[in-house]
């Protein structure tokens, strides 16, 4: 007896070492990214930096309003495209497909995800770029809907699938249509659950690179309009990261637009959280 609660001690206290250690390394990296801004940060001011759209880095002129506005744009479209969709095909694989169409259905959707975001990237040059958008915010955020679809039809058919059977009988048994009891009570229960898919699926939107880069034309210019180009933070890292650091204060500038990244998904996600608590209280109470 003694063994096996010096066991669980261990075990307890090992547990609890991994979670300060996972928690400490979000923190070490965002540390990191900061005090390689710190050079970029005595020469500009926080507001010269975030507000302003001049990009010319030859003459030490840093803004990245352009960046941030074309990141918000394409993450924006992405969402908007996909969640309909997405919360559609869900409802239909939980409630509404046979078994045959699920086996089918599934596997296609778990494919899907395991594309390379390089594929989509080509993909969206030979289809979306060249017979419709051009290169805009509007192809990137086409690009990524189809790329955090997977992600999101999964997760929410998952929420679906975890809400009692009982729930769905006392509506039907009360008269309720099926599309009723999906509205009612399946959507109304499953709400705290899709709104973490949503949560889960713009952080990777906020961070995507390749496909984004090879589509939105990369114009360090704050869109419009969704057919205007964009340059996200993320592609704008990728494309120049390794190329014109001998530059004074380019290296920098890139870290802190990685540190901007980095807070930008902090934020989204801590507010999500908020949101998702307070949601969760309401329906349960």
């Amino acid at each position: 007896m003694q063994i096996r609660l010096l066991k669980d001690r261990i075990l307890s206290k090992l547990m609890l070492a991994l979670t300060i250690f996972s928690v400490s390394l979000v923190a070490l990296i965002g540390a990191g990214l900061y005090y390689k801004s710190v050079p970029l940060l005595r020469d500009n001011t926080w507001g010269s930096l975030l507000f302003s759209s001049v990009w010319e880095p030859m003459k030490g002129l840093f803004g990245f309003f352009p960046f941030i506005m074309g990141t918000l744009w394409v993450t924006a479209i992405a969402i908007i495209i996909s969640l309909p969709l997405c919360l559609l095909t869900a409802i239909y694989l939980a409630e509404y497909a046979g078994t045959t169409v699920k086996k089918i259905v599934n596997p296609l959707v778990s494919l899907l995800a395991g594309i390379p975001p390089v594929i989509f990237g080509v993909w969206g040059i030979l289809f979306v770029v060249e017979f419709t958008t051009g290169y805009s915010v509007l192809a990137g955020g086409i690009v990524l809907a189809v790329m955090i679809f997977p992600l999101i039809v999964s997760i929410i058919t998952e929420v679906f699938n975890t809400i009692p059977r009982e729930l769905k009988d006392a509506s039907l048994s009360l008269g309720a249509t099926k599309w009723e009891t999906v509205r009612k009570v399946i959507l109304r229960k499953a709400l705290p659950g899709i709104i973490a898919a949503i949560v889960l699926a713009v952080s990777r939107a906020f961070g995507e690179t390749i496909a984004v880069l090879m589509v939105c034309g990369n114009v360090p210019v704050a869109p419009k309009s969704v057919f205007d180009p964009g340059y996200p933070l993320p592609a704008l890292i990728a494309n120049n990261y390794g190329e014109m650091l001998s530059v004074p204060l380019y290296d920098s500038a890139l870290l802190y637009a990685a540190f901007l990244l980095f807070v930008i998904i902090l934020v989204f996600n801590l507010v999500s959280r908020i949101i998702l608590n307070r949601l969760e209280r309401r329906i349960s109470g």
